[in-house]
């Protein structure tokens, strides 16, 4: 697998650039390699830092998993920056950040049609799809429990793309989730009608567009505090595929 590149480091938080195709941490199912496999490789030290993951699997059985010092994570094919911590205060700090929505995480994705609004909001709690178990729901029909889920954006650039089919629209958006939910920012873009570019999941019938072979969603940017204090912003550069799109419109 494509080794993660360490953006940033101290002697209690690690801030990592994820690629795309690798899961943060495993599921009780896969056996690929993830980001927990190259922390346990490189930073044996950290085995147990943070909390593991329980799993059911086919036959009946629990499944724990490690998790060393994932404070938060990412899907599987989204890029960009991942907190680590490296020790149990840290993680504990970290933690505590998030809970109170403290961390500031800006993304950037490339989706379906012209956005009309400059700017807006999300605010739309997200279930569990009705229809399909791997997807969660901003829309009516949403099953389980309905968590709040709030996302602002901006859009940046609109563009289109000639095709044998035509002219297709898509839009580039910042993107900043006030919640941490599963999948937040992929369901609430399908919820307002403009679904992430190639994002097999939520996209349905608009399906891939601008060469992309995966969601273009990348997590450009996290500001958070140090156990010193003092506030860090890290940024993650624009993944080649990302800007191969973009450049193709431009």
């Amino acid at each position: 697998m494509a080794s993660p590149k360490i953006l940033y480091e101290d002697e209690d938080i690690l801030v990592v650039n994820k690629p795309a195709g690798i899961m943060v941490h495993g599921d009780g199912r896969t056996k690929n390699k993830t980001i927990s496999d190259w922390i346990l490789k490189t930073r044996p030290e950290m085995k147990e830092v943070g909390e593991p993951a329980r799993f059911h699997g086919k036959d009946g059985d629990v499944k724990i998993i490690t998790r060393p010092g994932i404070v938060h994570r990412l899907d599987k094919d989204t890029t960009g920056v991942l907190i680590i911590a490296k020790n149990t205060y840290a993680y504990r700090f970290l933690k505590k950040q998030f809970r109170e929505r403290s961390i500031k995480k800006t993304y950037i994705a490339i989706v379906h049609g012209s956005v009309k609004e400059e700017r807006g909001v999300i605010d739309r709690p997200i279930g569990r799809s009705a229809t399909d178990f791997r997807k969660r729901s901003a829309s009516r029909g949403a099953k389980g429990d309905l968590r709040q889920a709030i996302t602002t954006y901006r859009t940046v650039k609109r563009f289109e793309e000639k095709t044998k089919d035509g002219i297709k629209k898509y839009s580039l958006l910042e993107l900043f989730p006030k919640t941490g939910r599963t999948h937040q920012i992929r369901v609430h873009l399908k919820a307002i009608g403009h679904p992430i570019v190639s994002d097999n999941l939520y996209a349905g019938k608009l399906g891939g567009g601008l060469s992309l072979d995966r969601p273009a969603l990348h997590a450009k940017s996290v500001v958070f505090f140090n156990l010193s204090g003092k506030s860090v912003t890290v940024e993650a550069p624009t993944p080649d595929d990302f800007k191969t799109a973009l450049m193709s419109v431009a």
